[in-house]
Formats: C-alpha cells, structure tokens, sequence
C-alpha cells in the first residue's frame, strides 16, 4: 500500500503502533485497519517483542470509521465486507495490547480501546459510540464489549443517546485503568508495557487468554480454563527461572521456553 498510516517505533521489548491519518481525525478505513492488523501480526509473531502499544494524535485517538466508505455500503456489500475479519484477527492477537489515548476515541476508535488489554488515557480523553446519530449502531464490537467493560445502565446511555463520556467517567466505569496529564499519555503507557515485556512471555499468553476466557465464558468454564493454562505453564524454563530467581534474590531473565 501507498499510505502510511501506522508509524512503528520499538523501544527494548515494546513496539508503539501511532494511527496516522490525520486529514481524517485517524478514522479506521478498511485499509488502514487492515495496515493496523499486519503490523499487530508482525509484532505478535516477533519474539524480540514482549507488549505493544497503540496510540493516536494529541487531539485524536481515532474518530470512528471511514464515513465515505460506509455512504457506499448496500446491505449486499455490507454482508461480504472484510472488515469483520480484520477485527477477529485483531481480537487474536496474542501479546498484550495497551491503547494509550488522548483527545477522541469514537466509533470504531472506541470499538479500538474496547479490543486492547489495558487502557491509559489523559486528561482530554473522550470516548463515546455515536452511530446512533448516523442511523447507523455500533458493528465492531461495540455494543457486545461495552457493556461487558461499563455494565447495562452506562452502556445503553452511551450507545442510545451517541453522548460520549470524560476520561474521569471511563476510569470510574472501568473502561481505563489510568488518567494521566495528556504529556504524560504514551510514556505512562510504554512504561507499564515495558514492564509487562520483562515477563515470560509464556506466562503472558497463558493470562492473557485466560483472561479472555472470563470475558466470554461462564465461571466454571473461566475457572477450568485457567487451570489448564497454570498447569501448562508448570513444563516451562521460565516458570523454573522466575521461582529460582526469587528465592535466590535476583532477577530473571526470562527466554520464551
């Protein structure tokens, strides 16, 4: 593709992914999504590469989808779109994804923070799902992952009346972990991925989905899963570097196997 419009930076074990559309506010056309995803793929199969991050401009993460594309959209074309593809690639992902958000993340940018591990956003953050507004509803997620982050009663406002909320609101409501100074915004979010990028990243994977398995399955489902992702991890170096490590008091030096 001709476009740039995700600029990569890797940093030790973190790589930083920055949308970069700004003539259109980041929105996530089908071909920049799809530049989002091959690179997301990349970095997850890089063994160098322990966390990634994705972040946006100071006054937009991403403002939604690519309104000239959806105008051309019938119910035929919309059917055998490859978007929703490109979002289940996303979603399989393996390492953790960290959205470091300042300014407006709405629509699909918002659908984007709802499909990452981990959210730190600044001061300026909005986030809000307003297709209601455009005759349309969210379709990447939107209403199936909002409500499992902020609960029923938010969800639904958000989602029937297209009013975005404050960065403030979304950490009480538990859709992001931390509010900084939007400066601070992406060297927050880098310093905790570098922090997660230390670990093993066997142990990573392992939570990681079982962390996911609770978001989509019932307790003792969750409960089983998690099981046997602890007791695959108990066959692996790592596991035997990371308690010898501690009880000899130093630190691990964690190597994948």
């Amino acid at each position: 593709m001709s476009h740039e419009w995700i600029l990569c930076h890797q940093q030790q074990r973190v790589r930083t992914l920055t949308l970069n559309r700004p003539e259109v506010r980041n929105a996530l056309s089908n071909d920049c999504l799809e530049q989002l995803v091959q690179q997301l793929e990349q970095a997850d199969a890089d063994a160098e590469i322990g966390a990634i991050v994705i972040t946006g401009s100071s006054r937009y993460f991403a403002a939604g989808a690519d309104l000239r594309e959806l105008q051309q959209q019938t119910v035929a074309t919309a059917m055998t779109d490859r978007r929703p593809q490109l979002w289940q690639r996303l979603h399989n992902i393996t390492k953790p994804l960290i959205a470091a958000v300042n300014g407006y993340a709405l629509g699909a940018g918002c659908e984007l923070v709802l499909a990452c591990d981990l959210v730190i956003c600044g001061e300026s953050a909005r986030f809000g799902l307003p297709e209601i507004t455009l005759g349309l509803m969210p379709g990447a997620g939107g209403t199936q992952r909002l409500i499992r982050s902020v609960g029923k009663a938010l969800a639904n406002q958000m989602i029937l009346t297209g009013e975005a909320i404050d960065a403030q609101k979304a950490q009480q409501a538990g859709l992001v972990s931390e509010v900084c100074i939007d400066a601070l915004t992406l060297e927050r979010a880098e310093q905790i991925a570098r922090r997660i990028s230390e670990f093993s990243p066997l142990a990573l994977r392992a939570a990681k989905a079982a962390l996911k398995t609770a978001y989509e399955t019932s307790l003792s489902q969750g409960l089983l899963a998690e099981r046997q992702q602890f007791v695959a991890l108990a066959g692996t170096a790592d596991r035997q570097e990371g308690i010898t490590a501690f009880l000899e008091k130093r630190k691990p030096t964690f190597k994948g196997v």
